[in-house]
């Protein structure tokens, strides 16, 4: 069975890193779920929302060489938004209903430098967290496989 992104898949949650959770799938091939891809919100512990042994649905989000990348929240409905723009209601109906509320909601409030600043440095963290495990990985098979 060859994989192709956008299949949905079962697979059993087999090893939980810092960064994602190695997921065994059918045919003795493995992917990971990237941190990011777990769940709809900001994930900052993955044992928190994934234990080893859980089976889990996932998506094929890509196929690189061997490696599998894999999403659960991309399965996931994302989370509701307030009553929109198309919530069933006729225009009449919503003409009338914004001439009785007087006052409009104001839009929300722009970011500060600071909550901009801790977002980009969260975003940095778990890149260099990722970038980090993947070179202790290499450097700890190369100093394994020498002789001495």
């Amino acid at each position: 069975m060859e994989l192709t992104v956008g299949a949905v898949l079962e697979g059993k949650v087999k090893t939980i890193t810092n960064f994602g959770a190695f997921v065994s799938l059918p045919e003795n091939k493995t992917g990971l779920v990237h941190i990011s891809e777990v769940a709809n919100t900001y994930v900052s512990d993955i044992r928190q929302h994934l234990t080893e042994g859980q089976d889990v649905k996932v998506v094929v989000i890509g196929v690189d060489g061997g490696k599998v990348n894999l999403s659960i929240k991309r399965l996931e409905a994302p989370a509701p938004k307030a009553a929109g723009k198309f919530s069933g209601t006729t225009r009449r109906e919503n003409n009338a209903s914004r001439q009785n509320h007087s006052a409009p909601t104001p839009p929300p409030a722009p970011k500060t430098a600071d909550q901009l600043f801790e977002e980009r440095l969260k975003q940095f963290m778990s890149e260099s967290d990722s970038k980090i495990s993947s070179i202790r990985q290499y450097s700890d098979h190369r100093t394994k496989s020498r002789r001495r």
